[in-house]
């Protein structure tokens, strides 16, 4: 490896197990160098969490709920007791009831849409605030995406307007962060075998179909995704910042499926 990340400190938000997202992310940053810290929610993912950040190198390990500002209060206050400042955040976090993955979106509920749009978007908008307040010398803020944003996915439901919401807020913090130095970007792979994916209605077939019709004809890897994040995070990113980078084996450009697939 090249120590792309030598030096820098950042904190992981949203990893469940080792086929996570934020788990591919995390691992590759260790790789390159970077000193970790992460979060989980509840006792039951700590148990998870924990061996993994064991195996990075990290003793930081914090319980946050994102929905409670005296739980974020703490957890930011203990990063500054302990690193004083950080370098890059990532924050891997959305949820939706699994119930309204499945059927017709008009039908989401008014309590699903503001629960979801609070977990999936204004989390993200929390997070780059405080996490910005520990970057005096600039730093990176990360999130993840999907293509359901800007097109209508099947079962995706509130989740699609959930991340649209969270794509505009990753244009919006990076004009405003970007006079702190702060480089604020989204990662939009495409359908993985994650437990996050597994909660929406037809995984299966998506991420089949797009395995089938990707121009590289293949789903994304935790590995692709995971240096993408290092790129982003690294000195090579300094000048990326609001973009929506496709992880995607380049699904996103089609406007139909395959020849052979239609």
């Amino acid at each position: 490896m090249a120590d792309l990340m030598k030096g820098k400190r950042g904190l992981i938000m949203g990893v469940a197990n080792d086929r996570s997202i934020a788990w591919g992310i995390a691992k590759a940053m260790a790789d390159e160098g970077a000193e970790l810290a992460f979060t989980h929610q509840g006792e039951a993912f700590g148990k998870r969490v924990e061996p993994l950040a064991q195996s990075v190198g990290s003793d930081i390990l914090v319980d946050v709920d994102v929905t409670d500002d005296a739980s974020m209060d703490a957890a930011f206050a203990m990063l500054k007791d302990r690193w004083g400042r950080m370098d890059f955040v990532v924050h891997a976090i959305a949820y939706s009831d699994k119930s309204e993955l499945t059927g017709r979106f008009i039908n989401t509920t008014r309590a699903n849409f503001q629960n979801s749009l609070s977990i999936s978007c204004y989390s993200f908008i929390d997070v780059a605030r405080r996490a910005s307040e520990l970057m005096p010398d600039g730093g990176t803020v990360l999130t993840l995406t999907y293509q359901g944003s800007n097109k209508v996915t099947p079962f995706y439901n509130v989740m699609g307007v959930a991340k649209a919401a969270l794509e505009s807020s990753v244009r919006y913090l990076a004009n405003d962060l970007g006079r702190d130095g702060i480089r604020v970007n989204a990662i939009s792979p495409g359908p993985m075998k994650t437990l996050a994916g597994a909660a929406i209605g037809g995984a299966r077939k998506t991420f089949k179909h797009t395995s089938q019709n990707a121009p590289l004809g293949d789903n994304a890897t935790l590995e692709a995704v995971g240096g993408t994040a290092v790129y982003l995070a690294s000195d090579y990113g300094a000048c990326t910042s609001g973009e929506i980078i496709h992880v995607d084996g380049g699904y996103h450009v089609l406007g139909m499926p395959q020849s052979d697939n239609i």
